[in-house]
């Protein structure tokens, strides 16, 4: 498959000596790495189809080569099958299950850690397939993020403004001394102007969006007019011009079209990757109604259970960071990112904004409740 590498990474040890305990432990724990990463990729491409199978096949077949490079370092020390990491053997559950973009998100995570620059058992050739594996596994999750652009940007970023919003909200009224009930009655309200605020917002700008690549797209009339041009004037080439090709290039296309050999369609048309990417206004739309109420109904739980001052505010507290760690963490992952790192600035800024609006309730009102 191009891209891939899968040439012979069989090569003998660097030198005549016999290894020692712990090269025999380091060969065995990549053999059983790769095996697992070669499992990955084929519980992915079996729940693919076209290109894309074809491309997670030939990393599968890869990864097997250079298991095969272990195996032949080790010998007769291979012993009996090992498992890989818990990481990897996690994936390939996922995998195998789902055949979700986090997991290629975390693969690419994996291949871009690969130790094998720095091993001087493993050959440059497979350091090297390593790196590259990387970027075409980033290129397929880049494809899958393509596809859940739209609706889970408005999801997760809508569960988080929730999560922040309310708890900041009810943390503050607290502070200023309110009683239970007013704390509770504002956190509803607050979630109820929230959520039909967010959704409402979200379906006009992924609506806008989507207005403004329609109103790209070339009048359906303009097609018909190609048959009929002065091939002398060739006006069909200031099309493509305006489109942002130079001269020359717009010249020799129009001249395609005209011959015949090319498409009458317009190179500077929105494409169909392109509205998935912006994604739909009424699944957006509900898809941030529903995950902002449903972040901001978690600061309130506490008061709507009977609790009241720091026990109700360290519960909610305690509440609305584990969802913000959880929501950071899945951004991370999306992202290629460490999820560890983004879920503990999730929760700076959440825990930041509440700090604040603490102090502006102590500030404003007569006391913690």
């Amino acid at each position: 498959m191009a891209g891939v590498s899968l040439q012979d990474d069989t090569v003998p040890p660097n030198d005549a000596t016999a290894p020692t305990a712990a090269d025999v432990r380091r060969w065995q724990r990549y053999l059983a790495d790769e095996r697992a990463e070669a499992a990955v990729y084929r519980n992915l491409a079996a729940r693919r189809t076209g290109e894309e199978r074809e491309i997670l096949a030939a990393l599968a077949e890869a990864e097997g080569r250079h298991a095969q490079h272990w195996l032949d370092l080790l010998g007769a020390d291979a012993g009996r099958k090992r498992r890989g990491s818990v990481r990897t053997r996690i994936l390939a559950s996922l995998a195998k299950r789902f055949g979700s973009v986090f997991v290629l998100a975390l693969m690419q995570r994996s291949e871009d850690r690969s130790p094998y620059a720095d091993d001087v058992d493993a050959t440059a050739r497979m350091a090297a397939d390593e790196r590259i594996h990387g970027e075409v596994v980033r290129g397929l999750a880049n494809r899958g993020r393509m596809r859940l652009s739209g609706t889970f940007r408005a999801a997760v970023f809508g569960a988080n403004d929730g999560l922040v919003s309310n708890l900041a909200l009810i943390i503050g009224i607290s502070a200023s001394g309110a009683d239970r009930h007013f704390v509770l009655l504002s956190g509803i309200a607050g979630l109820l102007a929230g959520a039909l605020s967010m959704g409402a917002g979200e379906y006009v700008s992924v609506r806008s969006q989507r207005e403004l690549l329609e109103a790209s797209a070339p009048h359906p009339e303009a097609g018909r007019a190609v048959a009929d041009l002065d091939v002398d004037a060739n006006e069909l080439a200031l099309v493509y011009r305006a489109r942002g090709m130079d001269e020359a290039a717009a010249e020799r296309h129009a001249a395609e079209v005209l011959a015949g050999l090319g498409t009458t369609g317009d190179p500077g048309a929105p494409t169909r990757d392109d509205h998935e990417a912006v994604g739909n206004g009424m699944s957006a739309a509900v898809s941030s109604f529903c995950f902002f109420a449903s972040g901001a109904v978690i600061p309130i739980l506490p008061y709507a259970f009977g609790l009241e001052g720091w026990p109700a505010i360290g519960l909610a507290g305690v509440l609305v960071g584990i969802a913000l760690l959880g929501t950071g963490a899945v951004v991370g992952v999306l992202s290629g990112a460490s999820p560890l790192r983004r879920a503990l600035r999730q929760l700076a800024i959440g825990f930041g904004a509440a700090v604040v609006t603490y102090g502006l309730g102590l500030l404003f009102g007569t006391g913690a409740a």
